[in-house]
């Protein structure tokens, strides 16, 4: 446990370096999102810091971002669904929302009271996901606000927990795996009824007693190219998210992304041989 202690206390202190180096343009849900569905779900709280999602029997609810982005990086904070959310989802993702669609994918499986919250993360690139991971969070998600952040440029798409790497998808198009590339995607969330497979594979159902099940947004943080925008802006390598300090992991990132691995991964379609008997190349990339 010391081990974990001191890493996380040392990336702590390179991420405030980092912060004093990188201006931010923190996003406002007024003037850059839209509700997408049953706004009577969905109100400002917190003075107006922070949104409320609402689940009830009556229905979930959901927003997206008014424009859409080629790369960049994104990050909100969410309180999850507290106590008993077995059967619920919390997304939040970005999407190209067309036939072929790429998306990413941060999914939140409620759970029974007392056991741990899962993430699931998924990738689809021109059309074809079906590349779902889960990891088991190492704290209670419900009782503060947690930092999720999807980066997304020309080399690798990175999930991150409070900065945390917990999944790499490197971009191998050289060797004939899909990479999104090419279509902006905008930035959703969701909170709606799974049960036929949120909650250990659609065993626990949700208590409705339990209802209204509430999660809570707030200081979203998009960095991107707007699109339609000039056309030059995602390719340009001076974008931020496409700087050195974003084309790979660093030792930290590296070391931490390893913890996470080796003591919270549950489920890697990569290693599912009833799914896939022979991994799917991309598996065979590392970070």
């Amino acid at each position: 446990m010391n081990f974990v202690r001191d890493i996380f206390l040392l990336y702590n202190v390179m991420l405030v370096c980092c912060v004093l180096l990188v201006s931010s343009k923190p996003a406002t849900f007024q003037q850059d999102f839209k509700v997408t569905w049953s706004d009577s779900h969905l109100k400002l709280v917190e003075g107006g810091n922070a949104i409320q999602l609402t689940l009830d029997q009556n229905s979930g609810c959901g927003f997206a971002s008014k424009y859409k982005y080629m790369y960049g990086r994104v990050s909100i904070r969410i309180k999850l669904v507290p106590g008993d959310s077995a059967g619920t989802v919390t997304a939040f993702y970005m999407n190209s929302d067309n036939a072929m669609h790429d998306e990413l994918d941060f999914e939140f499986l409620g759970n029974r009271s007392g056991q741990p919250y899962t993430v699931q993360t998924n990738i689809f690139a021109q059309g074809k996901g079906e590349r779902e991971q889960r990891v088991n969070l190492w704290f209670d998600p419900s009782l503060q606000y947690h930092t999720y952040t999807l980066l997304w440029n020309h080399h690798h798409i990175v999930f991150m927990v409070d900065e945390v790497p917990i999944r790499v998808y490197k971009n191998n198009e050289a060797r004939g795996i899909p990479y999104p590339k090419s279509q902006p995607m905008g930035v959703y969330s969701t909170l709606w009824e799974a049960d036929n497979w949120a909650t250990r594979g659609g065993l626990e159902k949700i208590d409705w007693s339990k209802a209204p099940f509430l999660a809570y947004y707030r200081d979203f943080d998009i960095e991107g190219c707007p699109y339609p925008g000039p056309m030059s802006c995602a390719s340009n390598p001076s974008n931020m998210w496409e700087s050195a300090n974003y084309k790979e992991l660093n030792p930290t990132q590296a070391r931490l992304y390893r913890w996470v691995r080796t003591n919270h991964l549950v489920y890697d379609y990569c290693t599912d041989k009833s799914r896939n008997p022979v991994p799917p190349p991309e598996c065979l990339a590392g970070i």
